[in-house]
């Protein structure tokens, strides 16, 4: 197996020469602009985090100030960035941080743990990045790294807290500074170099120190399922909803919806009803007067 100190050693400094710069990495970050970023940044392309922590900032760079906006507003400034539940979550976040913890993002990984919508992964990666916390922070693509450079195996395993944390604390390192370059390194690397499809070994900083790399890259069974199409799924009309209701302040009439959005037959409308019951559950939208709106 790779020798942990050769490998954490390597990654940290390459790290340190070519990290991407984003400005929750910056050291004058707060620790609530890092919590927005791990935020937005689930499941979402970097590039399109950007503008949008940008503009979140500006509008609510505490706690309390986004706190003591309405959900309305935050999902509208959420925009398209989608998965929009994180936007009532983070708002949520916010008053449970102004009101348990004096408006200031707490500190330990059981403190964020406690917060609405912080799970796992986020608990650690602001006590690692925003506190110097040693604790192990693994998202997909550290799960890939370690995959590929300890097991010699080119997929992931699935997500699992347990493992991820035996895995990641097997190789980090105790000091803090170290320990948060290694959690940000790892996943930079998975993110840019160590990609799923197509990694790009030829510049990778730890290709000599990789096991799948040494046994040439071999052909491993992918776990889990494949992710289902986009495109017609419920997920892309739950969105259209969504984007109607943003648009809308005044709201729009619930059973016009099947033909606002394309087809009205007794089907689609079955299926818009039933996107609709959920999006009320998760807090999304409210249902007023036969109206169809955003929450307050």
């Amino acid at each position: 197996m790779t020798s942990k100190n050769a490998l954490v050693g390597t990654v940290i400094d390459w790290y340190d020469r070519t990290a991407r710069d984003f400005p929750w990495s910056k050291p004058d970050c707060s620790p609530w602009g890092i919590l927005v970023s791990e935020v937005m940044s689930q499941q979402t392309q970097m590039s399109r985090v950007l503008p949008k922590w940008l503009e979140f900032m500006s509008k609510w760079p505490t706690p309390a100030e986004l706190a003591a906006a309405s959900d309305a507003d935050v999902i509208r400034a959420w925009d398209r960035l989608g998965y929009p539940r994180r936007a009532v979550a983070l708002r949520r976040c916010a008053q449970a941080i102004v009101e348990h913890h004096d408006g200031e993002v707490p500190r330990s990984r059981d403190a964020l743990l406690a917060l609405p919508g912080i799970g796992p992964y986020t608990s650690a990666a602001v006590a690692s990045f925003a506190y110097g916390e040693v604790v192990p922070v693994v998202d997909t693509n550290v799960r890939r790294v370690l995959a590929r450079t300890r097991h010699g195996q080119q997929h992931a395993w699935l997500p699992n807290h347990r493992r991820d944390d035996a895995e990641m604390l097997a190789v980090l390192p105790t000091d803090p500074d170290e320990a948060s370059s290694w959690n940000a390194g790892s996943m930079e690397l998975g993110a840019v170099i160590c990609v799923a499809r197509a990694p790009l070994c030829d510049a990778c900083p730890v290709a000599e120190l990789c096991e799948w790399h040494l046994a040439g890259n071999p052909e491993t069974p992918a776990p889990g399922r494949s992710q289902a199409k986009f495109a017609g799924s419920d997920r892309e009309l739950r969105g259209r909803i969504m984007r109607l209701l943003r648009e809308r302040h005044e709201g729009i009439a619930e059973d016009a919806l099947p033909h606002e959005l394309g087809a009205a037959d007794a089907e689609f409308s079955a299926r818009i009803a039933r996107l609709i019951d959920a999006l009320v559950v998760d807090q999304l939208a409210v249902r007023e007067d036969e109206f169809l709106r955003l929450p307050h």
